[in-house]
């Protein structure tokens, strides 16, 4: 069971990917390695990543054109991409951000600097994963210090429900299914039944409204739950 944000890291030089791999799995990130574009654009079908690391120059299928294809589709377009390239030229930069590239770095790079980047588009998109303060109307989380508190009272969550609660708090508003809970909760390694989402999320609600607070989960018939 784990809540690491995962990074995609698609490369056609092994070496590079493999360096690549290493140091973003010892900063603590889930690690999917792809060789090639068609392979990336497989991975995130497959297991959509919280950040992806582009290579521009890849044989058959480029960077360019992946990271387009993945910025048409609603399903993938808000996944930050992170372009690496050789090409230093401003007009290539202007190239790669205007096709869709959350960020641009160029080869050769600092690999802490990379990862610094890779951090900074976390916090767009995952903000609990990077220790940061989360707040949804009196509802405090804090994930550095695993502290949650209602009210300004704290709560007594289970490694899973403060799990859950973050990733309802990180995007407000929008419904998750039960399998997408599980993938981002429980992970895709373990096998759960989706009934033991419905368990898990009574549980939150229970511990939420102890103190008399409206419940803040809502239960959307059909889809799933959202926080609001």
């Amino acid at each position: 069971m784990t809540q690491h944000p995962h990074v995609l890291v698609v490369e056609d030089e092994a070496a590079q990917r493999e360096v690549l791999g290493y140091n973003l799995e010892a900063e603590g990130f889930r690690v999917t390695r792809a060789e090639n574009g068609e392979e990336g654009l497989l991975c995130v079908a497959e297991d959509a990543p919280d950040v992806i690391v582009l290579d521009w120059m890849m044989p058959n299928l480029s960077g360019i054109e992946v990271c387009r294809r993945l910025k048409i589709s609603h399903e993938t377009r808000a996944i930050p991409i992170i372009m690496l390239s050789a090409r230093a030229e401003e007009v290539d930069k202007v190239r790669g951000l205007e096709t869709g590239a959350d960020d641009y770095v160029v080869k050769p790079y600092s690999v802490s600097e990379l990862m610094a980047r890779v951090r900074a588009q976390l916090r767009r998109v995952r903000p609990a994963t990077v220790g940061q303060v989360l707040t949804y109307d009196d509802i405090v989380l804090d994930a550095e210090t695993h502290r949650v508190t209602r009210n300004d009272v704290a709560l007594k969550l289970g490694p899973t429900e403060f799990r859950l609660l973050s990733t309802f708090m990180e995007k407000p508003g929008r419904v998750w299914s039960r399998d997408l809970l599980l993938d981002r909760v429980w992970g895709r390694d373990i096998y759960v039944d989706t009934r033991t989402v419905d368990v898990h999320v009574g549980r939150l609600r229970k511990v939420l409204t102890q103190n008399g607070g409206a419940d803040p989960v809502r239960t959307v018939r059909g889809a799933g739950y959202a926080l609001g």
